[in-house]
């Protein structure tokens, strides 16, 4: 089973990731905050922005399709919010974990989602999803925190089995056949890919996953 043979109806679909859009910007805007140097602020602010405007693309394209964007979005808003209140970090170096393996891995998934969507749409949505230019700069800040302090990298290490956990609730929560979740069975193959980018990205940062 491929992650195209899950993908929901195109309202759930763009309603839940404009919303996640949103979840990641607020991540990357907190990190902003708790940035120590001015360095840091101004460099994370880069990736902020690129999450927003994905948000901003999500919303065109919902009304461009006749979809009204704030029905589409309200559903996930609840549970959405609940999981940005768990996985949003202790303090700074902990945000910034949270903001570079939680964009990664969903946006991996809704990447892999996109593929069962109508063409044109498929091909404009993996263009929004694309946001490697954020992640080097949170691969950037991390390495250097991680490398100003000898014991973060175990924390951050457990923070980061934490959050895989946690987002893949999430991404379950996603897939649908005829309306109906999948049996754990049929889903455990489609994850497997996923947590092996999240290792590496783990690996990235000198991390076990």
């Amino acid at each position: 089973m491929e992650l195209a043979d899950l993908t929901p109806p195109i309202p759930v679909y763009l309603g839940q990731l404009a919303y996640l859009a949103l979840i990641l910007f607020e991540n990357l805007s907190r990190a902003v905050v708790l940035a120590p140097t001015t360095e840091a602020k101004s460099s994370l602010s880069g990736a902020t922005a690129e999450v927003l405007e994905a948000h901003e693309a999500l919303i065109t394209e919902m009304r461009d399709a006749g979809i009204d964007p704030v029905a589409a979005m309200d559903p996930f808003r609840l549970p959405l919010d609940d999981y940005r209140r768990r996985t949003q970090g202790a303090d700074w170096p902990e945000t910034l974990v949270t903001c570079y393996l939680t964009a990664g891995f969903l946006t991996d998934f809704f990447s892999g989602l996109a593929a069962g969507l109508p063409d044109g749409l498929s091909q404009r949505v993996t263009v929004l999803l694309d946001i490697d230019k954020g992640q080097e700069m949170l691969v950037e800040e991390l390495r250097a925190a991680i490398g100003a302090s000898s014991r973060l990298s175990s924390r951050l290490a457990m923070w980061g089995r934490r959050l895989v956990g946690d987002t893949m609730l999430v991404a379950r929560s996603s897939l649908a056949i005829g309306g109906e979740l999948p049996g754990q069975e049929r889903i455990e193959p489609v994850f497997t890919e996923l947590i092996s980018a999240h290792t590496r990205r783990m690996d990235a940062l000198g991390l076990t996953a």
